[in-house]
């Protein structure tokens, strides 16, 4: 049977005012995942939050927190976030210089390991490194804020992880982030992803409309 796709809302298009609500509104709504954009000002063009939110809005939440992480350096934040209570955290290969070895120091920590791709980063960054991740995430737009236009390019992209996955004969997620509308998930889905990050899609029309819109994007 296959598994129906899961959505990770992303809270950074939630109300930062009260983001603890929030996420216990997603979560009643129907999300499979918690999506947590970690930003530094520095890897990408915006700043967001910390472990320190993470740890507070964790009692929040039952569903796995899923962290993405655009910091550079990574390595030296993910004890911390790992502690605060993440389940998933996913590095992108030019945030460190050893991302073999970061993938490994997030499995070691118990947590499960992602990778990420840019829309610039070639699909064969993952070639040597599919023994080690949990989860494959491709960026449909660059990263660093929300509310953007899918990158029509990212499909084929999305379709040759499908076949990396598919190789290994291993569970790897694979999960879809950027300009994800219903329209735009289901031609995710259909190229082989089977998580959808979404922000806006979801957290508009406030939380009487969160069923809905998570409904929308499972097609």
């Amino acid at each position: 049977m296959v598994q129906p796709v899961r959505i990770a809302p992303s809270i950074l298009s939630a109300d930062f005012s009260k983001l603890g609500a929030e996420i216990e509104a997603i979560e009643a709504a129907g999300a499979d995942w918690i999506h947590v954009d970690v930003m530094d000002g520095h890897f990408v063009p915006n700043i967001t939050i910390g472990p320190l939110v993470v740890k507070a809005l964790r009692p929040h939440a039952k569903k796995p927190f899923d962290v993405h992480l655009m910091i550079s350096p990574v390595d030296p934040y993910l004890d911390a976030f790992a502690e605060a209570g993440a389940d998933g955290l996913t590095v992108h290969p030019e945030a460190g210089p050893h991302v073999h070895r970061t993938l490994q120091h997030i499995r070691k920590l118990g947590k499960k390991a992602g990778v990420v791709l840019n829309p610039g980063t070639p699909v064969d960054a993952l070639d040597n490194l599919m023994d080690l991740v949990d989860l494959i995430l491709v960026m449909s737009v660059n990263p660093g804020f929300g509310g953007q236009r899918f990158i029509e390019s990212q499909l084929k992209k999305i379709e040759a992880a499908r076949k990396r996955i598919d190789a290994t004969g291993r569970d790897i997620a694979l999960e879809v982030d950027g300009g994800i509308t219903p329209q735009t998930a289901k031609r995710a889905i259909a190229a082989g992803a089977t998580v959808l990050v979404a922000g806006t899609a979801v957290f508009q029309g406030g939380p009487s409309q969160y069923a809905a819109n998570i409904q929308a994007l499972r097609g």
